[in-house]
């Protein structure tokens, strides 16, 4: 049995041209030979810019890259025989596809509509002002190009809680619009911020509209079935009520062959709201551990001075650890993007030590990591700026030792704040290892291993320190590690 080891296939400045299925397509030998056993892709469906889509602008879930819509057929990544190929070939190598799902909203309708909407005011959605100003707003979606093929389902109005445009007269903002179909207000089981987070962008989509969630599992059923994947990364779920997501977890584990995998992004560093979503939904979801990313960022800012023994406080995989994911980057807090954290580079190998190879969570590598990104964008300042992440280079046998020694009981000695160690006893099928890592200068800790240990020899498997080290009779032996390094220990 493998340990689960998802890699995020994708970053926010990905190269267009339908380059990605087949990317995936080629790279799935290798990735399942060094002990990948997921691969979150990015949304597969048709955005409202077409082959220039990230996918998180949803504008047809229907259309997977095979109608000419938005200016394209493809989407940004490749055609749906592309798509449909690649994860043929990452499941013949036993490599598990997760589709991204994007329900919050929808962008790119093809017709406006006349509504009646209220305004909000942005800094606060409980604030919603009594006037009604009768608008026209795009809120019609007919995929007329699809003509009905897989569904005939047309979303108006009646569909959506909120948009942040109207036309006669032409205002941005919030707009609640007026719906007597689906009653008052926001929805409930949102995050509180804001007043009432359930409005995001575009065409909001309401869930109390009946015929819009029972649609939203037709198109679970549908997809599953087309793309044959093995789990869901739920998107911007803080936006959505919690109890939609607990019936739709519940519809699409109840029809698929298997239990599947699914983890939702409730990006929150408070580890208290994270567990109430965990709560509502009663467990059916992983968490992506936002809490434990930013104290990797933090940590890699702030250096020597950064208590390492504080690394997993206040995260999700310390206090909830069944339903963590923990990551140490991701589209969202790469450079330049809307929730920029990132981790800088020395520190990368510590963090990624810290999450392939402890028993708790299941980790999440992310692309540029390990096959480099270049791209240039303009920051909030409004100038251009050119970003580079580069390969990891620890970060391949990272990955192959968490399937080769990351087993057994785990023993921790965080007892140095710029030099922590944690240890994997192995099991009787498979060895262990020794972790040591510092922020600071050199470190070494002489660990108690018990006499299973005794007159053993160890080598660095990253090959940073080069001497071995042999610990005597009891099982002592003295693990090193370079500063500002990690080390993983191994026997011979």
């Amino acid at each position: 049995m493998q340990n689960p080891t998802l890699l995020q296939f994708f970053h926010w400045y990905y190269p267009t041209g339908g380059k990605l299925w087949p990317e995936a397509a080629e790279r799935a030998p290798w990735l399942a030979e060094i002990g990948i056993t997921d691969i979150w892709l990015p949304p597969v469906y048709k955005g409202e810019s077409g082959g220039y889509s990230v996918g998180y602008d949803s504008y047809d879930l229907f259309d997977l890259g095979e109608f000419d819509q938005k200016g394209s057929r493809a989407t940004k990544y490749g055609d749906k025989e592309q798509l449909l190929a690649a994860v043929e070939a990452l499941k013949s190598h036993g490599i598990g596809v997760i589709l991204d799902v994007v329900l919050n909203h929808k962008m790119g309708a093809d017709e406006k509509e006349q509504v009646q909407v209220n305004r909000v005011n942005p800094d606060n959605r409980e604030e919603i002002d009594p006037e009604v100003i009768t608008a026209e707003a795009w809120t019609r979606f007919t995929f007329p190009v699809r003509a009905g093929k897989y569904s005939r389902f047309i979303w108006d109005y009646k569909c959506f809680s909120g948009v942040d445009h109207i036309e006669n007269p032409d205002e941005n903002g919030v707009f609640k619009i007026v719906n007597d179909y689906t009653g008052d207000g926001w929805n409930d089981q949102v995050d509180d911020e804001l007043g009432n987070f359930d409005y995001l962008m575009g065409a909001n989509i309401d869930f109390r509209n009946h015929a819009v969630t029972e649609e939203l599992k037709y198109w679970a059923r549908w997809v599953m079935n087309e793309v044959h994947c093995r789990g869901f990364r739920l998107d911007a779920v803080k936006h959505i009520p919690a109890w939609f997501y607990k019936e739709w977890i519940e519809h699409v584990q109840e029809v698929a062959e298997e239990p599947l995998f699914i983890v939702a992004e409730y990006w929150s560093h408070e580890v208290d709201k994270l567990q109430q979503y965990i709560h509502q939904v009663e467990g059916k979801t992983m968490l992506f551990d936002a809490p434990l990313q930013m104290n990797f960022h933090n940590a890699s800012k702030q250096g020597a001075d950064y208590d390492l023994t504080q690394i997993f406080t206040d995260t999700l995989v310390a206090t909830d650890p069944w339903h963590a994911v923990t990551i140490v980057a991701n589209h969202d807090t790469q450079p330049l993007q809307a929730l920029e954290a990132p981790v800088d580079p020395w520190f990368k190998p510590l963090a990624y030590a810290l999450i392939l190879l402890r028993e708790n969570g299941v980790p999440a590598l992310f692309y540029p990591d390990l096959f480099g990104a270049s791209y240039e964008d303009e920051g909030g300042d409004g100038e251009q700026y050119k970003i580079e992440i580069p390969v990891i280079a620890e970060l391949e046998t990272l990955v192959r030792a968490r399937q080769q020694y990351a087993h057994g009981e785990q023993r921790e000695w965080f007892d140095h704040p710029n030099c922590i160690a944690f240890s994997r006893s192995g099991t009787d099928e498979m060895p262990g290892c020794v972790v040591i890592m510092s922020n600071g200068e050199a470190g070494e800790k002489t660990l108690d291993l018990g006499e299973n240990y005794a007159g053993k020899s160890w080598r660095d498997l990253l090959g940073h320190i080069p001497e071995e080290v042999g610990s005597d009779e009891q099982g002592n032996a003295t693990f090193r590690c370079q500063g500002g390094s990690v080390s993983v220990w191994v026997l011979i």
